[in-house]
């Protein structure tokens, strides 16, 4: 009996690192915390959200022209975000990814974040700035999880690319990025202090 199997409508992520070195991330650090400590709106939102922590999401716009740390962190991740467009082979006609919108995170203990999907933008991704231990991963899901209908579940020794759920465990300074359709969360936060990221979109 001849048997075929072939992986086809695979979905990619992309991993990287600021390659910026310690200070830039202890400096990106410093800033994040400045920034919450000065954003009223931005607290008041997150406390009426339920956000455990802080996060400039909904009240600044901004932080490229803010702070220069945020200016030149915007030209690395430019520069990421076009050669993992190019991975994906995307068709731009000519034209680059913009990022559209960047926004810092702090979670404190016990936080996280609940799935979701970043629409209107065609890459979404995270910087992480401060992860202590314990601190809770970037999980993705299958994004053919609502169609899955009466399938049974994956084995739990299934391979990596067939199990339903993938877990990413960054460090300080590593970049990760996906398509903004795939659904994702951040498990809590079992640390004893702030996990900090910096998360953004890019849209065409």
């Amino acid at each position: 009996m001849t048997r075929t199997l072939e992986t086809l409508f695979v979905t990619k992520t992309y991993r990287s690192d600021l390659a910026a070195g310690e200070a830039f991330i202890t400096d990106l650090e410093e800033a994040c915390r400045q920034i919450a400590q000065q954003d009223k709106a931005g607290q008041a939102w997150s406390r009426e959200k339920g956000y455990r922590g802080y996060t400039s999401y909904a009240s600044l716009d901004d932080l490229p022209r803010r702070d220069s740390l945020f200016d030149e962190l915007k030209r690395k991740l430019d520069k990421h975000a076009s050669a993992f467009a190019k991975d994906l082979h995307l068709d731009l006609g000519g034209r680059r990814l913009k990022l559209d919108s960047l926004w810092i995170n702090i979670l404190k203990p016990g936080g996280m974040h609940s799935g979701h999907i970043h629409p209107h933008s065609v890459l979404s991704g995270t910087v992480y700035v401060s992860v202590p231990d314990g601190a809770g991963a970037l999980r993705l899901e299958d994004p053919r999880l609502s169609r899955m209908m009466a399938a049974p579940t994956r084995l739990d020794e299934a391979p990596r690319e067939l199990q339903t759920f993938i877990a990413l465990a960054p460090e300080a300074g590593t970049i990760l990025m996906w398509e903004s359709w795939l659904r994702h969360e951040v498990l809590p936060n079992a640390a004893k202090t702030d996990r900090i990221s910096i998360s953004f979109n890019y849209a065409w």
